[in-house]
């Protein structure tokens, strides 16, 4: 990127945002204005442009917009309850549509989005999928995140798609890693360690560090097919796997329990059930169960091939998360 103009990152203060800004920073990119709520005091320390406001207002996507020649839209919302459906359409849905008849009315040609693998690489089965699969609509319909991600999609792809327009959508899995200070992603680790797993899942996890995710998208600004996914994945592993890895790491020992499928959803949308008639939280979502049963494994070659992806060691990334939940959510402990 050779001019004066501005590099929009909506978003730029979550998990995957704060670190996209500081590895653009520390590359040496001074033209970064970051939009979202609030945007801390070392980000304007180093230069970057506050912008606050949301996506889903008309008028601040009209201003944020302005004199910029790149977006990279990472603004959203990570929930599993069926409660939070709504919100999520909102700002995934809607907000990538004000944003990008915004940043078209401005001249704005390269939109850099983030995704989900969610929308991709789910299925019943140990599979590894790539962009090329159908899109499991059956399936990833089930929840409410993966549905607006869908959508936002969709969205995406039915407005950039005039001639100079460039368009690239990067579908990371579960993010892992240094900074997760909200929670949006890390939380199955910490409730791991909390012992909320009442039994080990029988589906399979994918993860990739954060840092490397960032710096995918760092990659995108100018590498990457119009109009292409990208999948972003480090491992996958069985759940099973994946629990007796984070035993090693925190000596705290993974559920022996194990469960046929069907039995788990049900009885877990029983559990549920039966703590909402008391007005009281059940200790896991049963979605999130059910999310457990599937199979989340990807295959990052396109990523590889045309971005220049790259992963670290995953056991550092894992140790990496461990860490920093102890010392900055348990404190200490």
């Amino acid at each position: 990127m050779s001019t004066n103009k501005k590099i929009l990152i909506t978003g730029g203060t979550g998990f995957l945002g704060t670190h996209l800004v500081e590895q653009l920073l520390d590359a040496g990119q001074k033209n970064l204005r970051v939009m979202a709520s609030s945007v801390p005091s070392w980000m304007k320390d180093r230069g970057v442009e506050p912008f606050e406001g949301s996506v889903t207002r008309r008028e601040d996507v009209a201003l944020a917009t302005k004199d910029c020649e790149a977006i990279y839209h990472l603004a959203g919302k990570v929930s599993f309850e069926y409660d939070g459906a709504a919100q999520m359409n909102k700002i995934h849905v809607e907000g990538t549509r004000l944003l990008s008849l915004a940043a078209k009315e401005n001249g704005v040609r390269n939109f850099i989005m983030a995704s989900s693998s969610g929308t991709s690489a789910i299925s019943e089965d140990p599979i590894e999928v790539d962009e090329d699969r159908p899109q499991p609509v059956a399936i990833l319909t089930k929840w409410p995140y993966y549905a607006s991600k869908y959508y936002q999609e969709k969205t995406a792809l039915s407005i950039w798609q005039d001639e100079g327009d460039r368009l690239v959508m990067l579908n990371p899995t579960l993010l892992l890693g240094k900074g997760d200070d909200r929670l949006s992603s890390a939380k199955v680790v910490l409730d791991f360690m909390a012992g909320k797993f009442p039994y080990t899942p029988s589906g399979g996890i994918s993860f990739v560090d954060t840092a490397d995710a960032a710096a995918a998208f760092a990659s995108a600004i100018d590498r990457g097919t119009h109009r292409q996914r990208y999948l972003l994945g480090a491992i996958n592993l069985t759940v099973e796997d994946f629990f007796g890895r984070l035993e090693r790491l925190t000596g705290i020992s993974a559920p022996k329990i194990r469960l046929p499928k069907k039995l788990a959803i049900a009885g877990s949308g029983i559990i549920q059930e039966m703590f909402s008639a008391f007005d009281m939280t059940a200790p896991f979502e049963a979605s999130e169960v059910e999310m457990g049963e599937y199979f989340w494994y990807l295959d990052s070659s396109r990523a590889i091939n045309e971005l220049g992806f790259t992963t670290r060691d995953p056991m550092e990334t894992l140790q990496d998360t461990v860490k920093y939940l102890r010392e900055n959510i348990l404190g200490g402990r």
